[in-house]
């Protein structure tokens, strides 16, 4: 018997959403998105700092360096371009 585990095939994965978040407070924040390893590709190169992005407007959310704000959260900049979401 193999005990090894398969990943899902992308039939049974769900359609990544239009705006995410990794912040739990955010109202754009889905947690069952991130029971899959999901990857962003930002202007044709794959970013691993992102905290939040939009596909249809084109943007996503990086913090700023090591900048907190008062609450102690990163400080995040928007920057504009070509978004792609996907399953790795």
């Amino acid at each position: 018997m193999n005990d090894t585990a398969t990943a899902p095939t992308p039939a049974e994965r769900p359609a990544l959403p239009d705006r995410l978040s990794v912040d739990p407070k955010s109202p754009h924040h889905q947690s069952w998105v991130f029971e899959h390893d999901i990857g962003i590709r930002f202007n044709d190169k794959e970013r691993f700092d992102v905290e939040e992005y939009c596909l249809s407007e084109g943007w996503i959310k990086v913090p700023a360096g090591k900048t907190l704000d008062r609450r102690g959260r990163p400080m995040l900049i928007t920057l504009k371009g070509r978004v792609e979401a996907f399953y790795r």
